[in-house]
């Protein structure tokens, strides 16, 4: 048994802290930010890889994570991970998408393609993990690093966009997220956009609605201009939301980066730039991450 000082509180460091306590691992898991104030609060968190490449690891990934949240939604519905149909829209040409083996079924529909996905609630389930950690001995503690800790036989880095400063790497980058939240009306499918970023995902007391992809924009103030835009948007998706009332609007900041970085440099493991796809890699990525710390 090694001790592990995770470093990120979203849910790619939440999942990576479970595998490497499940491992046997003594895990401490140090965040400026805790779950609930992180990128990963603010996220529809519907399975779709999304802004994340090489394609052949993150498709591995993806498979892995989806396997993991289906049985998440049988055997842990507290976790409040559902399993929910829903069709992405796209041109009649437009071949299946390079992922496709990640996913059990992809059916081709009049307008587009469907296939069930895993939905996660994000406060419900940050929490779920949280508690995760704190049951298997780990402990989660508000921390604001300017380097990586020296403590420790290893540290993961998990902390997404802060890697700019805690890796040096300038190679990651703010893709500025709005989405807005509006009353559940009985809607039992998810709709994306595939020519841009709009989606409605519904959950169980809400619908998360979005959303944007603004490169560099480190903002995360949200925008009564930009909301009504997605607003319409989604509306072309599905019309009922055009009479919804909204709840409230949200920022997030996704890590984007060329690829993923996940790789041992000495003590370090780095685990971030996962784009838009935090949820769907980390499941798949926290296997890695426990592989490389035996």
């Amino acid at each position: 048994m090694s001790r592990v000082i995770v470093v990120g509180a979203g849910v790619v460091g939440l999942s990576c802290a479970v595998r490497l306590l499940e491992a046997g691992h003594r895990v401490d898991v140090v965040a400026r930010d805790l779950p609930r104030e992180t990128t990963s609060a603010v996220a529809a968190a519907i399975w779709y890889p999304y802004r994340a490449l090489p394609q052949d690891r993150v498709t591995a990934w993806s498979a892995t994570t989806y396997d993991e949240l289906a049985a998440l939604a049988v055997d842990a519905p507290e976790s409040g991970v559902r399993m929910v149909p829903g069709t992405e829209v796209v041109p009649a040409a437009t071949p299946d998408p390079w992922w496709t083996s990640a996913v059990p079924t992809l059916s081709r529909v009049e307008r587009g393609w469907s296939f069930v996905a895993p939905v996660v609630e994000m406060p419900v389930y940050l929490g779920w993990l949280a508690g995760r950690v704190e049951a298997l001995g780990g402990t989660l503690t508000r921390l604001n690093l300017r380097v990586l800790p020296d403590g420790g036989d290893l540290v993961v880095n998990c902390s997404g966009i802060g890697s700019r400063l805690l890796a040096a790497d300038h190679g990651v980058t703010p893709v500025r997220g709005q989405v807005l939240y509006v009353d559940q009306m009985g809607l039992d499918r998810w709709w994306l956009d595939g020519a841009g970023p709009t989606y409605v995902v519904p959950r169980e007391h809400d619908i998360v609605v979005g959303g944007t992809a603004e490169e560099g924009d480190w903002s995360r103030t949200p925008s009564a201009q930009t909301a009504a835009a997605i607003l319409e948007r989604a509306s072309d998706l599905v019309p009922e939301l055009a009479l919804a009332r909204v709840r409230g609007h949200k920022v997030g900041l996704r890590p984007a980066r060329p690829v993923v970085r996940l790789e041992r440099e000495g003590r370090v493991v780095h685990c971030y730039g996962h784009g838009g796809s935090g949820v769907t890699l980390s499941w798949g990525c926290a296997a890695e991450v426990a592989a490389l710390a035996s």
